[in-house]
């Protein structure tokens, strides 16, 4: 039943997808059917990644003190904005119109599908211009949450709002070109299926640097540099949001197919990224319950987090073996990882750089041992 239920749903989807004057002289091509299904299950896709916004907001909420908690999850809606307006104005030309191997120089403002000459990077697929600028658009405005997530509790609000432009016009969209728009990393064979490192490990380094210019917080130091703990206020609001983003992630990798056909191979991509996922939440819990002589939540929703950013990479370079590796290794190391960086005098209150660069660096390395040729 749920499966006739979802046929019925994208069929609908599809029949929206293209004008009307497809079907005026008769059923549609097999080429049209195709092209609307990809572009409905595509655009999906992007929804489920602009929903991770509401896990980072939750997420983050959590993971401080309760007087900052609605400034924090505030935040993340005004970044979620700036993201948009500037990746639509100059983001997405930097980052997938044609140009040289360092960046875009078209496909500025983006008027619609009329511009689709200006993006040659997206020439190999059936999709709408338009439906794959929303796509990359939740990529990069996942990008710059996690760049933010690093400066909670400290930035000011005309922070958030350069910082955000600058790294939605000038950084992310430059790295995304190097791999995914025609970029020279691209050029020497560099597989990054759906972001371990376009987006996460460029986010994370953001938010390393942005975190360490920014100084710790008030209190978390002593005089002699021992750390002092300063635990989230509501650990409820931080599962609900790690699950909220677990949903989400069944659009950044499974989604990166661009492709609801290929027999069916969003669904391999998609037992990795949940195998992985898992193995992650379970070798984080082990590892602090032994290091610490109890189990730890916030470890184990790091551990669920690194997991996923490992795997992204590599979800459909990997056999399923492989992926439960990644993402236990993942939640294993951003542990170790994580109290490294906070005994050096980083003060990251999310442990971005941990969850998505260290873990992002490992599974975009790793994959190169264990990858095979995916179909298409």
């Amino acid at each position: 039943m749920k499966k006739r239920s979802l046929g019925v749903f994208l069929t609908l989807g599809t029949m929206t997808s293209f004008p009307v004057s497809a079907f005026a002289e008769g059923a549609a091509t097999n080429m049209q059917l195709q092209s609307g299904l990809n572009s409905v299950f595509v655009f999906l896709a992007a929804l489920l990644v602009f929903f991770m916004q509401a896990g980072f907001a939750l997420l983050e909420a959590g993971s401080v003190r309760m007087k900052n908690a609605g400034h924090v999850a505030g935040k993340t809606v005004l970044t979620f904005g700036i993201s948009i307006v500037s990746f639509w104005a100059l983001g997405f030309g930097l980052a997938f119109g044609n140009g040289n191997r360092f960046f875009g120089l078209e496909g500025f403002f983006l008027s619609g599908d009329n511009m689709a000459a200006s993006f040659s990077a997206f020439s190999a697929y059936d999709v709408p211009t338009t439906i794959m600028f929303l796509f990359h658009l939740s990529f990069a405005a996942v990008s710059l949450a996690i760049a933010c997530g690093g400066m909670a509790e400290r930035a000011k609000l005309s922070v958030y709002i350069i910082f955000g432009i600058l790294f939605s016009i000038v950084i992310y969209p430059v790295v995304a070109h190097w791999v995914w728009g025609g970029g020279w990393l691209g050029s020497l064979g560099m597989q990054d299926f759906a972001g371990s490192t376009v987006v996460h490990l460029t986010g994370a380094t953001a938010a390393l640097v942005a975190t360490v210019m920014l100084k710790p917080r008030l209190g978390k130091y002593n005089k002699d540099g021992k750390p002092n703990s300063i635990p989230g206020h509501n650990q409820v609001l931080s599962v609900l949001g790690v699950l909220m983003i677990w949903i989400g992630w069944f659009g950044f990798n499974p989604g990166s197919t661009i492709s609801a056909l290929m027999d069916g191979f969003f669904g391999f991509v998609a037992l990795n990224t949940n195998i992985a996922a898992a193995a992650g939440a379970l070798a984080a819990l082990l590892i602090s319950w032994a290091v610490l002589g109890k189990a730890d939540i916030p470890s184990m929703l790091n551990g669920i987090l690194a997991a996923f950013v490992a795997i992204t990479g590599a979800c459909a370079f990997v056999e399923p073996w492989a992926a439960v590796v990644i993402g236990a290794v993942a939640g294993s190391v951003t542990f170790f990882s994580a109290q490294w960086f906070e005994r050096k005098g980083v003060d990251d209150p999310v442990y971005a750089f941990s969850v998505h660069g260290v873990a992002g660096m490992w599974g975009g390395g790793f994959h190169g041992f264990v990858c095979f040729s995916p179909p298409g």
